[in-house]
């Protein structure tokens, strides 16, 4: 499978350009779209999936047409948007059972073989007959996920699916996505980097509704290999260094001082040590370049 956009763009009527020319191929497995919020992420979310029209540009799944024939696309379509709504006193299997019915699968055989199949992907089958609006905010999500595998999607797409949730539903919900990744297209929006680095093999980084960089993980930390350095500082000092150097992130230290990561070509001077690059590395110096363009 390749999902492939193409100049896409859309600016709303209140003049915000959420997205601006974005040109990328994905091919199957997880991909991690990474940014801030008002990045542009979910305006892409949403276009992809067809609930908006871009401007300009195209995209294809494959040879569908996704502009142009959005049935097509739809029906080899899983979305989980960042907050959806659910029937208050209906179970999960019950609630499933409908939303079958709703995509088409008359057999009532094969919806209880569909049904059962995603809820034990999602691990919900031991609490399958409570009512979703009773679940934890990581349940609901990863019902959202295993009512999008009813139509055996091709295609899925899950916007900012972490936000709240608390570590233990977190990684629930990520073993889930990495049990459904392997043979389709997973495009996984978020600002926390963290699960792009657990989860994703591909990546793009985007900004002000621009891709600033498309690598996979090991591609983005290798290329600031060398270009990392770390000191530990007083706190009241963290200004004049910020001043004087690229300072990318800050840390606490036990004793109260800060310890400080700088991205630079050189050793700053001997009072640096050099450090192997992370991914929020790569994140805040994309970011922080970005802007420093946009500033010129």
């Amino acid at each position: 499978m390749k999902l492939s956009l193409s100049n896409i763009s859309k600016t709303y009527k209140n003049g915000v350009k959420a997205l601006d020319n974005v040109t990328i191929d994905i091919e199957s497995g997880m991909f991690g779209l990474l940014g801030p919020n008002g990045a542009g992420k979910s305006t892409l979310m949403r276009t992809i999936a067809t609930l908006q029209a871009p401007d300009t540009g195209s995209a294809f799944l494959n040879d569908i047409d996704i502009m142009n024939d959005q049935i097509s696309l739809r029906k080899v379509l899983g979305y989980l948007p960042q907050s959806f709504g659910v029937y208050p006193k209906m179970s999960a299997q019950d609630l499933l059972d409908y939303f079958a019915k709703l995509k088409g699968i008359s057999d009532k055989a094969d919806r209880n073989k569909i049904v059962t199949a995603a809820l034990e992907v999602t691990n919900l089958y031991e609490v399958r007959r409570k009512n979703v609006a009773g679940y934890s905010g990581g349940m609901k999500q990863r019902f959202g996920i295993a009512q999008l595998l009813l139509n055996d999607p091709k295609l899925i797409i899950v916007d900012e699916p972490t936000a709240g949730l608390d570590p233990t539903e977190r990684q629930r919900f990520l073993n889930v996505l990495r049990e459904i990744g392997t043979d389709n297209i997973v495009i996984f929006s978020t600002h926390i980097v963290d699960d792009v680095k657990e989860l994703c093999t591909d990546m793009a980084i985007m900004n002000g509704g621009r891709i600033l960089t498309h690598q996979t993980p090991r591609e983005a930390t290798q290329s600031l290999s060398g270009q990392v350095w770390t000191k530990d500082i007083p706190r009241e000092e963290l200004e004049t260094y910020e001043s004087q150097h690229n300072v990318i992130s800050s840390n606490f230290n036990e004793d109260n001082s800060l310890n400080i990561r700088v991205h630079s070509m050189d050793r700053p001077d001997e009072s640096f040590n050099p450090k192997i690059p992370e991914l929020e590395d790569v994140y805040f110096v994309t970011l922080h370049e970005d802007q420093n363009a946009m500033a010129v």
